[in-house]
């Protein structure tokens, strides 16, 4: 599946769950029901990714966690925040360079309008 078409996916079921249950949740209230639609949908889901990080001799096994990452070529990363900040944008570069992939989204699901809490983040060095 091409990337436009998948992140096209997530953001038109990313709109049916929040008309469903609004703004204002915990971040896991939205990301069950993505990680289950999209599952349905037979798109290629996992939640919960650990990412490794090496510092010198030392490997950190679970230093990171990406939130959703599907058809192994997308992250995605669920917000609930009055504002997204910045270091929340890099959070996604970071999981991207970490695995090496070239696509997220940054979700933000308290919002008035799901459109208004979708963005997409590149890595130009990813795959």
């Amino acid at each position: 599946m091409e990337i436009n078409e998948l992140a096209g996916i997530v953001l038109d079921t990313s709109i049916k769950i929040h008309k469903a249950i609004g703004p204002g949740c915990f971040e896991k209230v939205y990301a069950e029901p993505l990680y289950y639609e999209l599952s349905k949908k037979n798109i290629w889901v996992e939640k919960q990714v650990l990412m490794p990080i090496k510092y010198e001799h030392l490997l950190i096994e679970d230093a990171y966690r990406i939130d959703l990452l599907a058809e192994k070529k997308l992250v995605i990363e669920i917000k609930s925040l009055e504002r997204l900040a910045p270091i929340h944008f890099k959070q996604v570069m970071t999981y991207l360079k970490l695995s090496g992939l070239k696509n997220g989204l940054l979700l933000n699901f308290n919002v008035e309008w799901m459109k208004e809490g979708f963005h997409r983040v590149f890595n130009n060095q990813g795959k």
